[in-house]
């Protein structure tokens, strides 16, 4: 089973960002609004979808399957459909933006970048062909152009509402899946490969914990991969509703990786449509109410003050400018004419 998950190589890069952010946010009175706001899109805005590969029906089809996003929060996702029936492209060659959200089907497995950080151009690594800036993959569908899973739909959704700034809802401090999931292998396993590559139960039927399974095939991945896509990080800035167990931004996971079964992180809905929770998730996110907009703004402005008094951010060891422009850059689209 193959999970979702970015680059390491861009996965260290936003790493690198959001501690940069939080050790700012800590030290200034009024910078709530880099770590819990900067990653969702400005609401009421249109957000431009443009394709690397595929054809017209299936980006028709996945244009179709975001529509239960957008009926559901105050923000649109323009797809640039031409009289012709031809949807908005990009290139590896781009040197402008053709859209916020840049889609292709050709690399392997499904991911996305988070929210903003899909035209953070901070979010980058030279030859990396996922990343933040014009000319780089921000959402990949796998495999979508030969062979669709089943339950396609869904992905589509899970991979946009990453677009849209939501987060795994097994990573959510309120959840229980950081106690549910079983990290290490049962006692005395000996690690057993079938022919794929894949790690399982051994002879005794002892089975392979979180991390070994994962370091095998098709996912190969490290610990630190595995903490940064599967473990609940306690950040007191960071905005979590209540765990939904139907939120299609959870997994199923094999029944191996819980402690018990049932299991309270076991996912309860279809993995295919929006739960309630992710309805309401959107609507917090995205508000059409003039009232919550103005506290968006206000909160947008405070930060927009104090990190305009703030200096010396180069002395965190970072590159403080480059991250620090990229806020102004967000904060200015949220207040217009303020910068």
């Amino acid at each position: 089973m193959r999970f979702d998950s970015l680059p390491e190589s861009v996965v260290a890069l936003i790493e690198v960002r959001d501690a940069w952010r939080r050790r700012v946010a800590k030290s200034h009175v009024g910078l709530e609004f880099l770590v819990s706001d900067l990653a969702r899109w400005q609401p009421g805005s249109t957000v431009r979808v443009a394709f690397l590969d595929g054809d017209a029906t299936l980006h028709a089809d996945v244009a179709a399957a975001t529509a239960q996003i957008t009926e559901n929060c105050n923000l649109e996702l323009d797809f640039g459909v031409d009289a012709g029936g031809q949807h908005r492209r990009w290139t590896e060659v781009d040197t402008a933006y053709a859209a916020e959200i840049r889609v292709s089907f050709d690399l392997g497995g499904f991911f996305s970048l988070v929210g903003t950080d899909s035209n953070d151009p901070t979010i980058s690594s030279a030859g990396d062909s996922v990343g933040g800036q014009p000319h780089q993959r921000s959402l990949n569908l796998g495999g979508f152009i030969n062979d669709r899973p089943d339950d396609w739909e869904g992905t589509v959704r899970h991979e946009f509402l990453h677009a849209l700034a939501f987060r795994h809802s097994h990573q959510n401090m309120r959840g229980p899946c950081e106690q549910q999931f079983r990290w290490d292998d049962d006692p005395d396993y000996i690690p057993t490969l079938d022919p794929r590559g894949v790690f399982v139960a051994d002879a005794a039927g002892r089975q392979p914990g979180i991390y070994t399974f994962l370091a095998g095939e098709p996912n190969r991945w490290s610990k630190a991969k595995v903490d940064h896509n599967l473990r609940t990080e306690e950040d007191p800035a960071d905005i979590a509703g209540p765990f939904d167990p139907a939120s299609v931004m959870l997994y199923q996971f094999p029944p191996f990786f819980y402690k018990s079964a049932p299991s309270a992180c076991a996912p309860t809905g279809n993995g295919i449509d929006l739960s309630a929770g992710d309805k309401r998730g959107l609507n917090l996110l995205y508000p059409g109410v003039a009232a919550e907009l103005e506290v968006l703004d206000t909160r947008a402005a405070a930060a927009l003050d104090a990190l305009g008094a703030t200096s010396g951010l180069e002395s965190a060891g970072l590159d403080g400018g480059m991250f620090r422009d990229r806020v102004l850059s967000l904060l200015s689209e949220r207040l217009g004419s303020r910068v």
